[in-house]
């Protein structure tokens, strides 16, 4: 079952035709992102904090199909493809209502906080299951 994140669109968010700019979408699964993670119950600021680990983005691919436009009441669906011992698969959706208007594919892979490749923790792999 996805993840959702319910997020309005704001006047900041748009361009000068008034659609949602590209790159916030970006900014939109970002932050479904990270309330997937809180959702199953990691703090990352602890995980960085006490086993020096991140996780960070490896790979985005895209598609932008609709544009969404201010005011609009949008939900990111975040759901796990694949998780390994060091990286994370997830698609990301944005939909207003029933219509799908972004899919992405964001691989995420685990890192030592001065960037060298890690190992996700043993603790933590059970939490990631598809």
């Amino acid at each position: 079952m996805p993840h959702e994140l319910t997020l309005r669109v704001y006047y900041e968010d748009t361009d000068l035709a008034g659609i949602v700019y590209y790159a916030n979408y970006l900014k939109f699964i970002e932050r479904a992102r990270s309330e997937w993670v809180r959702s199953l119950g990691i703090d990352q600021v602890a995980l960085k904090a006490d086993a020096g680990i991140v996780f960070a983005v490896r790979r985005v691919e895209a598609d932008y199909l609709r544009p969404a436009k201010f005011d609009d009441l949008l939900r990111v669906e975040t759901a796990l493809v694949q998780a390994t011992g060091a990286r994370i698969v997830l698609d990301q959706d944005v939909w207003r209502g029933d219509e799908r208007l972004f899919t992405s594919q964001v691989t995420l892979v685990c890192l030592t906080d001065q960037g060298a490749a890690a190992r996700i923790p043993a603790s933590l792999r059970g939490r990631f299951e598809v």
